[in-house]
């Protein structure tokens, strides 16, 4: 276990997820979820459990709630609507700050890769300051695929130009760790206390930065 993470915080390129990964927005995206759904289809809210489909789009979420159809498209509009009102006042986990800048000080590459909407992602990445960091951002407007499906990583490393075997993932769902290990990356699963099939467990992002620290003082 600790060699393994040692060797995936040695990695010159990482990918992050967003949502659950470096800011607390689930409980906004469930409220926003539950609030929608009580309008456009409150037959669907008693058996709805966010925690089922955290990672995916919203789109797809829409679509395996509804089916293909404008009432899925209703239902996505007013989410992410709901949501939207509410991403200036999402937190960003402790440690966030300290992990991106601590990568980038040590010429690492950062980037996005996240399953939320363009407009979502870019209130979050304003009201967080957090978008600076990153030399790109995907979201689920640029990707065609969606988590867990593991054509989304494929896409962001042939979008970039980059090497999944330089490369380590950082997720916080199953549905997003399946989309990394499945398209061969090397995969961290953070604030989860039994990892998702084919990833290794971190505590939290300071445990990371802990880490990426401890390298430091052993190359001095």
């Amino acid at each position: 276990m600790t060699a393994f993470l040692a060797d995936a915080c040695a990695r010159r390129v990482w990918l992050f997820d967003l949502d659950g990964t470096l800011v607390d927005s689930c409980p906004a995206h469930e409220a926003a979820f539950l609030r929608a759904i009580a309008e456009v289809a409150p037959d669907r809210l008693a058996s709805f459990r966010y925690a089922d489909h955290a990672g995916a789009s919203t789109r797809e979420v829409a679509v395996r709630l509804l089916g293909d159809g404008g009432e899925a498209d209703r239902l996505a509009r007013l989410k992410q609507r709901l949501y939207r009102e509410r991403a200036g006042a999402v937190a960003v986990f402790p440690g966030a700050r300290r992990l991106l800048g601590r990568l980038v000080a040590g010429g690492r590459d950062a980037y996005l890769v996240t399953s939320g909407s363009r407009a979502s992602v870019a209130g979050v990445l304003a009201a967080s300051s957090l978008g600076a960091y990153f030399r790109g951002v995907l979201t689920s407007d640029d990707v065609p695929a969606s988590k867990p499906d593991p054509a989304f990583y494929a896409y962001a490393c042939a979008h970039w130009g980059l090497d999944p075997g330089a490369a380590v993932v950082l997720e916080d769902s199953a549905h997003g760790v399946a989309s990394a290990v499945g398209a061969g990356l090397t995969t961290l699963h953070v604030h989860a206390a039994e990892p998702a099939p084919g990833a290794v467990a971190v505590r939290d992002l300071e445990q990371i930065v802990s880490l990426l620290l401890a390298e430091v003082g052993g190359a001095g």
